[in-house]
């Protein structure tokens, strides 16, 4: 339990110093570097804030990170970018050596990316891809072993030709046929991961670039990037606003691709879906993964129609209004509705839980189904 001078301590920090915060309690010499700190932020209209300098804000950018954990840093850097207006700031090498990169920073850089000067450019890739690294090295084993998995399961020949020989499962097949004069296994039996196409499925991921969508981007580019590494499955990004980019050729450098992402503007659902149309060449083996909040700022008629060919076709749709762990998204309802009545999966999917909804899509499980087992938001 706190102490007496531990609760007011507390209190008095959370308070800041103004005559009217009542606990009269005397700040030690590292706590007011603290206090200080917080004031610069939270206290801006008294204290005059960060200002307009570059060192102070640098300097307030170490200051809490010595001050604080990650976790908290991250939370302080976004309301001051906020709060105080500092997204002018990012244009400053010496600023952005000093922040701690996050996903919601780089969704604010991708933003910018058209204005930041060519002085700030390359420290701008290097944060970018500190973050993009460290996302890779979490997400990237169990994408693959969950895709790969799942497609390892669906495919079996029982006449592979020699390249097409699943070693392991051919050696426990023949077990009862080992020759012990011989020391060897007679394999009367092989098995094998079928003769089909290089590419077994495709996956499109369709990606919605307007402003709201900054931290789903990311991660849908880092699990695209690493899709495409994957064999067994040929992966296509596009990207869209009011216009349609394909950036599959950019899934080799997850940094570039996130760079060819103009954040901001309008949303042409309808357009995209009908690009995606043209791009499908086997509709009964392609999931198509849109990533909206389905705001539709072109046909919305038009767009329900692509939506209803794409299903008819036998491509599985599934739809989800974020891809990040922000929280319960604002979504279209009435396009979320209709898209439920047309039996297309909606809701938000958190990255931990991507590898798995595409398992699941490989599959061609109930991914409605699937989604509520995993308590993720469902469009009833």
């Amino acid at each position: 339990m706190e102490t007496e001078p531990q609760h007011l301590r507390k209190w008095r920090l959370i308070l800041g110093g103004h005559q009217q915060e009542g606990t009269q309690f005397e700040l030690n010499d590292a706590d007011l570097k603290v206090d200080r700190t917080l004031e610069a932020l939270y206290d801006s209209d008294r204290s005059g804030g960060l200002g307009a300098s570059s060192p102070n804000v640098s300097r307030w950018l170490g200051d809490i990170r010595t001050f604080f954990p990650s976790s908290v840093v991250q939370v302080m850097q976004q309301d001051a970018l906020k709060r105080l207006n500092l997204t002018q700031m990012l244009f400053e090498k010496e600023m952005l050596e000093n922040i701690e990169p996050d996903v919601h920073l780089v969704a604010t850089l991708m933003t910018l990316s058209r204005v930041i000067p060519d002085k700030t450019k390359d420290t701008a890739r290097q944060v970018v891809r500190k973050v993009v690294d460290e996302l890779v090295k979490k997400l990237a084993e169990p994408t693959r072993q969950a895709v790969t998995g799942s497609l390892s399961r669906s495919v079996r020949n029982t006449r592979p030709r020699h390249q097409e020989i699943n070693w392991g499962a051919t050696i426990l097949k023949n077990l009862k046929h080992y020759q012990p004069e011989y020391q060897t296994i007679i394999p009367e039996s092989r098995v094998g991961y079928g003769r089909k196409r290089s590419s077994l499925k495709d996956v499109i991921l369709c990606l919605d670039q307007s402003g709201s969508m900054g931290s789903s981007v990311v991660y849908s580019g880092i699990f695209g990037s690493v899709m495409a590494s994957i064999p067994a499955i040929k992966t296509k990004m596009v990207v869209f606003d009011t216009a349609v980019a394909d950036l599959t050729e950019e899934l080799t450098d997850p940094v570039e691709l996130l760079f060819g992402v103009q954040l901001g503007g309008g949303t042409d659902i309808n357009a995209a879906l009908t690009y995606c149309q043209q791009i499908v060449t086997k509709p009964a083996d392609t999931v198509l993964v849109l990533i909206t909040d389905l705001y539709e700022g072109g046909n919305v008629l038009e767009m329900r129609q692509r939506m209803v060919e794409l299903v008819t076709a036998g491509v599985q749709l599934v739809v989800l209004l974020a891809l990040n762990d922000d929280g319960a998204p604002s979504y279209d309802h009435r396009n979320a509705q209709f898209l439920a009545d047309l039996g297309v999966p909606v809701f938000a999917c958190t990255p931990d839980k991507f590898p798995d909804l595409m398992a699941a899509a490989l599959t061609k499980q109930d991914i409605s189904l699937w989604a509520a087992k995993e308590d993720l938001i469902v469009k009833k």
